[in-house]
């Protein structure tokens, strides 16, 4: 579907060049001279490389609708990853680095959303959040808890997370897998 260039917004996947890219940041932008246009940092889906390009509002570009589908998360070799369709029960593979470093939070029979376009997998992409136990944490220091001050611990998975003082060793949290950050203590 073609839109014209200062109608992207950011999470538009678009086709630019003969590649896939999606849409990071968006700046509309009018200089003193010229014409108005819009700075859009775009990510390569494949590769993962950044551009930043200008796009104006006469410049048509072609909006790329990807299927969405989910799929269970059954098991991963050295480099790989598989996965199981929900409906169909149909088997795909694919390479970790498609995940990325999320990857580490995939546990067993975890839904995932796996988007193709034309047939091909383009990404992989977990849960926002996951709920994670804490199997080390440093102590907490006297006089830590007046300010708003965390401490480094390390989960079940081997990463390792900022959590406020009062999160202890055992504590299973709730964590944002696109940056490992903390976000709560898990309702449980």
């Amino acid at each position: 579907m073609k839109i014209n260039g200062n109608e992207i917004r950011p999470g538009y996947i678009i086709e630019h060049n003969n590649r896939l890219w999606v849409a990071v940041k968006t700046q509309h932008t009018q200089p003193g001279k010229g014409g108005a246009y819009l700075q859009v940092e775009l990510k390569d889906i494949r590769s993962g490389t950044k551009l930043n390009e200008r796009f104006r509002s006469s410049e048509s570009v072609e909006r790329v609708r990807l299927d969405e589908k989910e799929f269970q998360f059954l098991y991963s070799e050295e480099e790989t990853l598989t996965f199981m369709d929900k409906e169909t029960f149909e088997q795909i593979t694919v390479p970790r680095s498609l995940v990325g470093a999320p990857a580490v939070y995939l546990e067993d029979g975890m839904t995932v959303t796996v988007s193709t376009y034309e047939g091909d997998i383009v990404s992989v992409r977990l849960p926002d959040t996951v709920v994670v136990k804490i199997v080390e944490a440093e102590p907490v220091v006297k006089g830590q808890t007046a300010s708003a001050s965390y401490k480094p611990a390390k989960l079940e998975n081997g990463v390792r997370v900022m959590v406020p003082p009062h999160v202890d060793s055992d504590t299973r949290i709730v964590v944002n897998t696109a940056d490992d950050t903390y976000v709560e203590r898990a309702k449980d």
